[in-house]
């Protein structure tokens, strides 16, 4: 299992107190032969809404004292 995000717990908490609801950490789905690990799989819960509103959060840090290493890092 690889090591979450330096602010992974910060941003699930930011999504939680802004009314999302996370149905996934992580979010793991397959495209033909490929799979793929999101860290995180949400929904938004609003009562009044029609339709679902769904979202996947991937969270990077730019810690590095190279920005377009890690940005590279980031985008594969």
């Amino acid at each position: 299992m690889a090591a979450k995000d330096k602010y992974h717990d910060l941003v699930k908490d930011a999504l939680i107190k802004d009314g999302w609801k996370i149905t996934h950490d992580p979010f793991r789905f397959k495209a033909g032969e490929l799979e793929f690990k999101i860290d995180l799989g949400a929904e938004q819960v609003i009562g009044a809404e029609k339709g679902d509103t769904k979202i996947a959060v991937e969270i990077k840090s730019f810690l590095s004292p190279s920005a377009m290493h890690d940005f590279y890092e980031a985008l594969g």
